[in-house]
């Protein structure tokens, strides 16, 4: 599976895929540029996967924002390395995992793939019924000031100025 997380409303988007690859991040990409026409600009942030780093992709994205009319920007604004618990979308597929696939059954992939494609719809209505921003459990307890400084390694806040 492919998905990303909208942040301000806690909505996914997502379809499945054979591989994890630089193809597969363009078109999520490109979906998500349909679906945000009209807006401004879309950020997205993501761990240090190779298939978000690679030439393709960046030039896929220049190309992209090139390209005008009402599309918005696309920005990139990776994770750290070793930050994946930045990574708000892994706890929402985490909770997607207890709840549809550890100690599961499923007589295929297709039955399977329903019931994750139900999982997301019952959550994004619920999401929609009553608004919560995703990541709401780290957002604020940052150990140091949400600034860049070159001088700040936060791996351990003993060195967090």
């Amino acid at each position: 599976m492919t998905a990303a997380l909208e942040l301000s409303k806690n909505q996914v988007s997502h379809f499945y895929s054979d591989r994890k690859n630089t193809g597969e991040t363009i078109k999520l990409i490109e979906m998500l540029r349909d679906r945000y026409k009209g807006f401004r600009r879309i950020y997205l942030s993501w761990d240090a996967a190779p298939w978000h780093r690679s030439k393709a992709l960046f030039t896929r994205i220049e190309a992209l924002n090139q390209s005008g009319g009402d599309a918005p920007e696309i920005q990139v604004l990776p994770l750290p390395g070793g930050a994946q618990f930045l990574n708000v979308i892994e706890s929402v597929f985490s909770g997607m995992a207890r709840a549809i696939i550890h100690n599961s059954d499923y007589a295929g992939i297709e039955e399977a793939q329903g019931a994750i494609a139900r999982y997301f719809e019952e959550r994004n209505a619920s999401f929609l019924a009553r608004p919560r921003r995703a990541g709401r459990s780290i957002w604020g307890k940052e150990p140091a000031p949400s600034e860049f400084l070159e001088t700040s390694n936060c791996k351990d806040t003993k060195y967090c100025r």
